[in-house]
């Protein structure tokens, strides 16, 4: 499903990722941890192609995304997913028009097939009856949620997530990593996750991996890391 093959970035002659490669499988939970500054949202960036990297190339689904014109690059992103790490809803439209807004910009959905596209999706991250209501009304964990509904409301195959248990209560956060992952089962979707949040990614990973300075440290099962004999990933882990 994605591949990425010796990727290398630097910004200003600092090295963000160094010669990076690995596979994602179709309807996988991965999920990529590490420090501060380890390089893992910029690793996102460049699956989606909002950064191009230096050397190496990225595959998803077979599809060189490097290699897109800007068009073809819009009309990927239409089959991807992103949950921003503070959501980015937009803040003079209520829950309703901010998931509404993607079906009328890619879909040709009458108006009662995005009223129900919404319904449901809503039941499906547990927020009925918010329609109406605006951003600032919303709790942080709440917002998360609508964020994650508007990243599945074109029924995406893949989803991007972008450190989503961040500025979140202990409680919140297992409850999004959660939906999170009984969302990715149950639309049987690829779902890439950038975190720092180790307990929770441990428990909802099909696989994990740690990056450090732009480099992988380790990768495979979650089991797999938790026996690692490497140093930083033992202090990193457990």
């Amino acid at each position: 499903m994605i591949e990425v093959k010796s990727v290398s970035k630097s910004f200003n002659g600092q090295v963000v990722l160094d010669n990076v490669s690995f596979n994602i499988k179709d309807g996988e939970i991965f999920i990529i941890l590490g420090e501060s500054g380890a390089g893992k949202s910029v690793l996102l960036k460049h699956l989606v192609g909002l950064i191009a990297p230096d050397k190496g190339k990225l595959f998803i689904n077979g599809i060189d995304v490097g290699s897109l014109s800007e068009r073809k690059l819009l009309d990927l992103r239409k089959t991807i997913g992103y949950l921003f790490q503070e959501a980015a809803l937009y803040d003079f439209m209520n829950v309703y028009e901010n998931l509404a807004f993607p079906l009328k910009e890619h879909t040709r959905l009458s108006k009662k097939q995005i009223s129900e596209k919404i319904k449901s999706i809503l039941q499906l991250v547990d927020l009925e009856g918010v329609e109406n209501k605006f951003p600032s009304e919303l709790s942080g964990g709440m917002k998360k949620r609508v964020g994650l509904a508007r990243a599945i409301i074109l029924d995406s195959r893949v989803l991007f997530c972008d450190e989503p248990t961040s500025g979140l209560d202990p409680i919140r956060s297992r409850d999004i990593s959660d939906l999170i992952r009984d969302i990715s089962r149950k639309l049987n979707c690829t779902t890439v996750i950038t975190s720092h949040d180790i307990e929770n990614s441990m428990r909802i990973a099909d696989r994990v991996m740690i990056i450090k300075d732009g480099k992988i440290i380790a990768l495979g099962k979650p089991k797999e890391l938790e026996a690692s004999t490497n140093s930083f990933v033992k202090e990193f882990v457990l």
